[in-house]
């Protein structure tokens, strides 16, 4: 043990710190992995945002005037893949590269190595898969989902470097969570018992468990559109044999945990937030626990609900229904403990609570449409409209995107020792919380009304309401320039952010009943 000793020591008096770009390109180090995790989520966010723009501009009226159908489709099916793999996954990996070392009192990932690899496949993934935009014949076009017949059928070439940069999302998301997993498992501090670990590591535990679980049914899914494109299979042609809504199946039981996958670190995060601002423990943390383990078992019984119009068994459509049905029960509890934490607490208004609560407020519209989507007789008027469109957006943007900035703002100063300009964050929050409701909520009336989703133009009847809504996508599209601005603003400095950011709230985001967290890897001290 001496010897190791020795070389840190002799390391530490040549200060052999790498710099400049080999520091980003071989680092180790969580912290700095987290960052850039968390940069790349914010590029993708604004690329995704910009293909938005696209759709939202070219549906401004009726008519076709600013894109090809094509490209229309070109952008839908691209703007759902990077929202999904390049803004809201990278992001809640970043944060758990970041805090979940800190939270549970390790000194770093417990595979470190394999956490650089794992982010820097993903700039080459979206590479190839923005590439294929420029290609003759264009990119993918057939819908984030990518049903066959049209991904294997009627697709143009551009396929095969969609499944390829699949492949590789896959692979970094694999990476990511074997090693969460095993830093959770192995590398917490004395003391600290998996009932005394927070909430966000909890949720990030059974996320990563969940991952591991769906990737390689995701990757089997290309797999398969790939040999019946270029290979002459037939398992999704129903001329060979195969059965084309047997992809709907597999997709959807990647699908359905993955909208899981992307919700609950928000569950984690808010659960951090809430009660540091209300000043209170959190109400309920065992229920919480056991809240999100039922959420992630149930969400693979579920996944045929996305295709209640595909003539499947009565029995069948039951089942779904019922187990849909089921899975808002934990979602409640959740809610329920968050509002029982706020509670006659004192409560003040920060920015990432005003995010926290309008998170729980508008995630919950998004949980209300989703039990009337559960419902299978009243589906088949709902499937493919614009209410499929407003329900996912509510869960997805003032879900999962409200969290990820949320978490942005309550733990920036721990980043980088610096305050941010809240008033520049508080004109965020307000500009994108009105024009985000002008965005989504029109959607819900477009499409029960009987508005078809995916399409690059429409009747003159839903003329006004589409406008109402590219008006609110424009305001929510350029909100986020102000994110941008705070974010870097906050990075190059300003006021010194004070040990406890959160004064009066004592702390309480660091409050673990455990002894100080141990930073080397030598035999830990027997715990009293």
């Amino acid at each position: 043990m001496s010897t190791v000793v020795d070389d840190h020591n002799h390391e530490a008096h040549h200060d052999h710190k790498p710099s400049g770009i080999t520091r980003w390109l071989f680092t180790t180090n969580h912290k700095d992995i987290g960052s850039m995790y968390l940069w790349f989520s914010l590029i993708m966010f604004f690329v995704g945002g910009a293909m938005a723009m696209v759709i939202r501009a070219e549906l401004f009226q009726p008519g076709l005037q600013l894109v090809e159908p094509q490209f229309f489709n070109q952008m839908t099916t691209v703007h759902g893949l990077v929202m999904i793999f390049g803004a809201v996954m990278p992001a809640f990996t970043g944060l758990a590269n970041w805090m979940v070392p800190m939270m549970i009192g390790a000194p770093d990932m417990a595979l470190p190595r394999m956490n650089n690899w794992s982010f820097w496949i993903l700039p080459f993934a979206f590479v190839i898969l923005l590439s294929s935009l420029f290609m003759e014949g264009g990119g993918p076009d057939f819908g984030w989902t990518f049903y066959a017949p049209l991904s294997t059928t009627y697709s143009n070439d551009s396929t095969a470097l969609f499944v390829f940069a699949v492949h590789i999302m896959g692979i970094s998301s694999i990476m990511g969570a074997i090693n969460v997993i095993v830093t959770i498992i192995n590398m917490r501090a004395p003391g600290m018992t998996y009932m005394k670990m927070p909430l966000f590591v909890w949720t990030w535990l059974i996320t990563a468990f969940l991952l591991i679980a769906v990737m390689p049914v995701l990757a089997g899914a290309v797999t398969m559109v790939l040999t019946d494109k270029y290979f002459g299979t037939s398992f999704f042609d129903a001329a060979g044999g195969g059965d084309p809504v047997m992809f709907q199946h597999i997709f959807w039981f990647f699908g359905h945990p993955e909208v899981y996958i992307m919700i609950l670190p928000s569950f984690g995060i808010i659960s951090a937030i809430i009660p540091t601002f209300s000043r209170k423990k959190l109400f309920g943390y065992s229920s919480m626990v056991y809240a999100t383990g039922s959420i992630a078992i149930l969400s693979f019984l579920v996944w045929a609900h996305h295709m209640f119009t595909t003539g499947m068994p009565v029995f069948a459509e039951l089942f779904f229904m019922y187990f849909t049905m089921l899975i808002a029960v934990p979602t409640g509890v959740k809610v329920f403990n968050w509002v029982a934490t706020m509670w006659r607490g004192a409560i003040t208004f920060e920015v990432p609570m005003l995010f926290a609560l309008a998170f729980v407020i508008l995630f919950t519209i998004g949980g209300f449409s989703g039990v009337m989507l559960a419902m299978t007789p009243v589906d088949f008027q709902y499937h493919d409209t614009y209410f499929v469109v407003a329900h996912f957006h509510y869960v997805l943007v003032t879900g999962a995107i409200f969290s990820i900035m949320a978490a942005s703002y309550y733990w920036l100063p721990k980043w980088t020792g610096h305050m941010y300009d809240t008033t520049l964050a508080r004109l965020h929050f307000w500009t994108s919380l009105i024009s985000v409701n002008l965005l989504f909520f029109p959607m819900h009336f477009a499409g029960l009304a009987g508005m078809p989703r995916r399409i690059p133009d429409y009747a003159v009847q839903f003329a006004d309401i589409n406008q109402i809504t590219s008006i609110g996508g424009f305001a929510f599209g350029l909100s986020q320039l102000l994110f941008l601005w705070v974010v870097i603003k906050c990075a190059r400095g300003g006021e010194k952010a004070a040990a406890k950011p959160w004064e009066g709230a004592e702390g309480l985001e660091w409050t673990v009943p455990s002894p100080a967290p141990y930073h080397t890897f030598e035999t830990p001290p027997k715990v009293e």
